[in-house]
């Protein structure tokens, strides 16, 4: 089914709401999908260089403290082979030209999306990490572009990103200060950042024609435009858009916890609608994929230098792209604010070791023979009764169901069931 809504005029949700936010618009869904695909799959120096048109590239040098300095003889595949790479993925709330007609006219840059973005030494393991926009951090003093220094404080998360942005009145010292104070309160080292808004997105989304997912509950959310029926619809890129920023009237708890779990939940489906479309094989399919993924892309590094993960996640598997969100509880000086548990400390302990976030794996079972049961498989030494052939033997065993995920609550992979329709 098709879903494809002509855009209305958006009005702004309150930037007051009191339930407990998580990280915002879809932004962070269109550069999670992004970083990990599109990255992964642009092999080539002359699609990068192709690319860089749609790239802003700008420096952090001197802003924030030195990525880890890749170690051994270059290679030409990939510039890091070998080591971790740790991607800041920001959305920034960013409302003029095509983004005023999308979002609405909003004055100044804003933060509401951030993900952290961890792929693995050997490239066999890529998981985002989610972070609230309203946990309360140590933001750290900030250098801005013209070299002025803010104060530290104590401040929600994406607080960070307004300060850089108000103070240096660029890009730059916005991603930055978000950069020093995801090190300071994770100590996580970084390699790389990437920022996108809700255009890029959409282009996206229509180049692979939409992509399908399940709607649990109808929604009607007056703040975005969106008007669906539960049930499996094939999303456009202004409906999914929709989809994704709603957090009113849909049959939830209407938190931006909620709301993140939706977006988490469309990177996995747009990671298979890419994969099953055979989209990083297919030539064109691909460079116009690649052409719509990156427009509107902000970054520190061009496009050619990406490339060296194009070999190397050409075939990730799916049970090893994690998505979760920091853990987290409401903060204890303000329920309307979120702070990180102890089990945070662990999983950016485990990112910054290059081990897996959520631990080792939890290994399966081993069969064991048992006895022989009253009910169960009939001795074939055992006479067979004519009459009925089938004495004695155990009954078929119901199927069990697929138990499902809940994106935002719960960590999932892109290989398992988040809903059902």
């Amino acid at each position: 089914m098709t879903t494809r809504h002509a855009a209305p005029r958006r009005r702004r949700a309150p930037r007051h709401a009191r339930d407990l936010r998580s990280h915002g618009v879809l932004r962070g869904v269109a550069l999670a999908v992004t970083t990990v695909l599109v990255f992964g799959a642009a092999g080539g120096v002359a699609v990068a260089a192709r690319l860089n048109g749609n790239v802003d590239t700008v420096s952090l040098d001197g802003l924030v403290a030195e990525a880890p300095t890749p170690t051994g003889p270059p290679d030409p595949t990939d510039a890091r082979a070998g080591e971790a790479v740790n991607v800041l993925i920001l959305g920034s709330d960013q409302r003029d030209g095509e983004n005023e007609a999308i979002g609405g006219a909003v004055e100044g840059m804003r933060s509401d999306t951030t993900i952290l973005m961890h792929v693995s030494a050997d490239r066999t393991r890529v998981e985002l990490v989610s972070i609230p926009r309203d946990s309360l951090v140590d933001i750290p003093a900030c250098t801005m572009s013209d070299g002025r220094t803010t104060k530290a404080r104590k401040g929600m998360f994406n607080d960070a990103f307004a300060i850089g942005y108000d103070n240096g009145n660029d890009i730059a010292s916005a991603a930055a200060c978000t950069w020093s104070t995801v090190v300071e309160n994770t100590g996580v080292p970084l390699t790389h950042f990437v920022v996108i808004d809700f255009a890029g997105f959409q282009n996206m989304i229509n180049a692979v024609g939409g992509v399908e997912t399940c709607i649990e509950n109808d929604i009607k959310d007056r703040y975005t435009g969106l008007d669906i029926t539960a049930g499996l619809h094939r999303l456009d890129g202004v409906t999914a858009l929709q989809y994704a920023r709603a957090r009113h009237g849909t049959g939830l708890d209407g938190s931006d916890i909620m709301r993140a779990g939706r977006q988490q939940r469309l990177i996995a489906d747009l990671a298979d609608e890419v994969l099953s479309k055979n989209v990083l094989t297919d030539a064109p399919q691909l460079l116009q994929f690649l052409s719509a993924a990156t427009q509107s892309l902000t970054t520190d590094v061009t496009m050619g230098d990406l490339t060296g993960l194009a070999f190397s996640l050409r075939s990730i598997d799916r049970a090893n792209i994690v998505l979760t969100t920091v853990p987290w509880a409401p903060a204890r000086t303000d329920p309307n604010r979120v702070e990180w548990t102890s089990a945070a400390d662990e999983l950016w302990a485990n990112i910054a070791s290059d081990v897996p976030m959520l631990g080792a794996p939890t290994p399966e079972p081993t069969p064991t023979t048992a006895p022989p049961q009253a009910g169960g498989p009939a001795d074939p030494a055992a006479p067979v009764d004519p009459a009925d052939p089938g004495a004695g033997d155990a009954p078929v065993a119901e199927p069990t169901p697929t138990p499902t995920k809940t994106p935002g609550r719960e960590a999932f992979t892109a290989a398992d069931v988040t809903s059902s329709c």
